[in-house]
């Protein structure tokens, strides 16, 4: 079966790609399968100057899931484009940057940076991190200040297609859509981590230093499919489903509510050949289903009258 798709000037091999902050910069997973074999890998988030993150402990597990507040810990948008960009350059698998920053103008400084790199062939725009002090989920929930950094990124992109990453943390989150569609996007990806917390009742401390972490795993898959479903209906430009996904059956699910293509993320760290693996097992469970082609199985959801 053709697993190949093309959508909001994307191009990939399959629908599988890695959610960023949960598969490094990629290489780092090479050891665990065939880089290649991904439709396409999202790179850790990326700031304009290096960030050390938040402090320690900053991961959690909880019942079907974890907490995390890693708190965008990177090396800077210099050391990515002058080390972890070319180790990947010859690499056939889509290359997607993901961005950080703390305001519109240096989320538009950050894209101009990366907009000239052959290598990359997406930037997604992280306004929804719920663990980052400055900036992080204000923004996410603010549809104003969606558009002002939807068009900032846009305006400096040059040529990239710019994918946009929605928080669920919001009161509706296809009004937060559809100001990412107006201020230029091409695409959008949800859903982000759910803001959660965790506590030692023995010493009665937070079990996270940040206090507040982001809520990922199989645990939010239910509300990641409610958001994508409602977005979907929202807006006319592309989606793709990310949010507890640890089956190809999860994956399928997503595409039925008419994603075009999905992001694993915390499956990653329980199982480091998950996503090379859910590849073979998307397209078999396609025909195991009976489905005629994946373009004709995506958005075929049955809805009651």
């Amino acid at each position: 079966m053709n697993m190949n798709v093309s959508f909001g000037g994307l191009d990939l091999k399959n629908p599988i790609m890695t959610a960023s902050g949960t598969f490094g910069f990629g290489l780092e997973f090479a050891p665990y399968g065939d880089l290649e074999k991904l439709g396409g890998i999202v790179a850790k988030g990326i700031s304009l100057k290096p960030r050390e993150g938040n402090p320690m402990p900053r991961i959690a597990e909880t019942p079907c899931g974890m907490l995390n507040a890693i708190g965008i810990q990177n090396p800077g948008v210099e050391e990515f484009v002058t080390k972890a960009l070319p180790a990947l350059a010859n690499k056939n698998v889509a290359i997607v940057a993901n961005l950080y920053a703390c305001d519109a103008a240096e989320f538009g400084e950050l894209a101009s940076v990366l907009a000239g790199e052959d290598s990359l062939a997406a930037l997604e725009v992280n306004v929804s991190c719920p663990n980052v002090k400055e900036g992080g989920s204000a923004f996410g929930a603010d549809p104003i200040q969606i558009r002002k950094v939807t068009e900032a990124v846009k305006k400096n992109a040059g040529n990239k297609p710019v994918i946009v990453k929605l928080s669920p943390n919001v009161t509706d989150i296809a009004v937060c859509a559809r100001a990412a569609a107006d201020g230029g996007a091409d695409s959008l990806s949800l859903i982000n981590t759910l803001m959660g917390m965790a506590v030692d009742i023995r010493n009665r401390k937070p079990r996270i230093a940040n206090v507040v972490a982001g809520l990922s795993g199989p645990a939010i898959k239910p509300v990641a499919l409610r958001c994508v479903h409602q977005v979907v209906q929202a807006v006319d430009i592309p989606v793709i489903g990310i949010g507890g996904i640890t089956s190809a059956e999860d994956a399928l699910e997503f595409i039925l509510v008419g994603a075009h293509a999905v992001q694993v993320g915390t499956a990653n760290f329980l199982r480091p050949d998950f996503a090379f693996t859910l590849v073979d097992e998307l397209e078999a469970l396609l025909v195991e289903i009976g489905a005629k082609s994946l373009e004709e199985f995506r958005g075929s959801l049955e809805l009651p009258l």
